[in-house]
């Protein structure tokens, strides 16, 4: 099964998870910092495996016209109908993006390209669609995250061990429960290089780079990065 029906499956469960008040990772570690990183609206941005569209609201609420992807159609259906909504919301896969060159002045992938099967096609496509000196916002799990465990997730001393290899991509399934919700995190673990080849492959260079990690001393993921922000640019 494939990232796309992999999360179709899962598409009920992650409507639950994402909108259930500050349950989700996208309230602690993300929104504030993805909101730096934000260049001023353009005429068009792209909110690129938009989920249930948390981000395009937020994209919204900053000023920026939205248009939103997922190749889930329950996702897309959910972004769509979703009383706060910017619309429109297109079922499109990642890596075959259905719209002209050059038309939007920002793309953003919040947490969808480690989900995507096909990272080269999904990044130039990211390229494809930016104008010159359009930028691209990408958050994806740190892949020190995917390819590593702590033995205990309440000790701050707790070792950190390499459960996979760092530069085999392998799919990863998380079965996690918290607060009476389930869901289950489809995505690929790949190192660090898969991203910032595709990206240099892409055409785009990249400015900023970000590690959030938990902001608390007494929690191991703290001496761990968990996620990775990057900005990048297309060259005029």
């Amino acid at each position: 099964m494939g990232m796309r029906e992999a999360w179709e499956a899962s598409s009920a469960d992650w409507i639950s998870w994402a909108r259930a008040p500050g349950h989700d990772s996208y309230w602690r570690f993300h929104r504030d910092a993805l909101a730096e990183l934000l260049p001023p609206p353009g005429a068009l941005t792209l909110d690129i495996g938009c989920g249930e569209g948390r981000v395009s609201r937020d994209l919204d609420a900053a000023g920026h016209r939205v248009l939103a992807l997922d190749a889930s159609p329950t996702l897309a259906r959910a972004a769509l109908t979703h009383p706060g909504s910017p619309g429109p919301v297109l079922l499109a896969d990642a890596g075959r993006l259905p719209l002209r060159d050059a038309v939007a002045d920002l793309a953003v992938a919040f947490m969808s390209l480690q989900d995507v099967d096909d990272l080269e096609s999904a990044t130039a496509e990211i390229a494809r669609v930016l104008r010159p000196g359009g930028r691209t916002i990408i958050a994806i799990v740190h892949p020190v995250n995917s390819a590593g465990s702590f033995a205990d997730i309440d000790d701050a001393d707790s070792e950190f061990t390499l459960t996979r290899s760092w530069y085999e991509p392998s799919t990863v399934s998380d079965r996690c429960s918290r607060d009476g919700l389930e869901m289950t995190f489809h995505s690929v673990h790949r190192p660090l290089s898969a991203y910032t080849e595709a990206l240099y492959r892409a055409g785009l260079v990249i400015e900023r780079i970000r590690e959030p990690t938990d902001p608390d001393p007494t929690r191991p993921w703290w001496r761990v990065p968990m996620f990775l922000h990057l900005l990048a640019v297309k060259p005029r």
